[in-house]
């Protein structure tokens, strides 16, 4: 096979699992969650690790930007999972738009970084849904297709991108933790985010109480 073949398979590689699922349900959650009618996702809190080689290219607030939008962009996959569940019939509540939970967080000074500081019954009452899915990414390197391929030619990313995920539901009423889902993934430089929320739901979304 030619270096050219295999630059092109490299790249359409999509995530895998490689690692051990760590995944908990809370026992009493379809009682918890029996009259939850909206839930709302997070923009993910994002850590892109770089070599010490890498960020000599780019600067501090390119990085921070970068990871704002990957955390945006499994956000809007998380989002996109869910709505697919949703026209099949096979999701129980409905998903509040990332757009709308977005702009209510700006309209109240929250950003990424912010909303550590803000416990989830807080952030669930400003939303008004019953409960809210937050996580954190931690990859290294940029999953978005455009990030990927730019920084790829500047700083020299190799082909594989390594990531985990730690993702959580949280009741709004009382802060209860409902789900938590953690997972170590790998996937090519083709590798997006909708790639990443499908090899983590896959098996996942069995355990599920809002899905049938």
């Amino acid at each position: 096979m030619s270096k050219f073949y295999f630059s092109i398979l490299a790249m359409l590689i999509t995530f895998t699992a490689f690692a051990q699922t760590h995944l908990y349900q809370h026992e009493d959650f379809d009682q918890i969650t029996a009259d939850h009618k909206t839930i709302a996702i997070l923009p993910f809190d994002a850590t892109i690790k770089l070599r010490p080689k890498q960020m000599k290219e780019l600067s501090q607030d390119q990085l921070t930007s970068m990871e704002q939008k990957e955390g945006e962009n499994i956000q809007e996959a998380m989002y996109s999972w869910f709505l697919k569940r949703k026209k099949r019939g096979s999701l129980q509540v409905d998903v509040q738009p990332p757009r709308t939970t977005n702009s209510i967080l700006l309209k109240n000074n929250l950003d990424i970084y912010d909303l550590s500081s803000q416990s989830p019954t807080d952030i669930a009452a400003m939303l008004g849904v019953d409960a809210v899915v937050m996580g954190n990414l931690e990859t290294n390197k940029p999953m978005s297709e455009g990030a990927a391929v730019v920084t790829t030619l500047l700083i020299g990313f190799g082909n594989t991108n390594n990531a985990i995920v730690n993702m959580e539901i949280y009741n709004a009423t009382d802060g209860v933790l409902l789900w938590n889902y953690n997972k170590k993934v790998r996937g090519g430089l083709g590798s997006g985010p909708d790639d990443l929320i499908n090899t983590l739901m896959r098996k996942a979304s069995r355990r599920l109480g809002y899905t049938d």
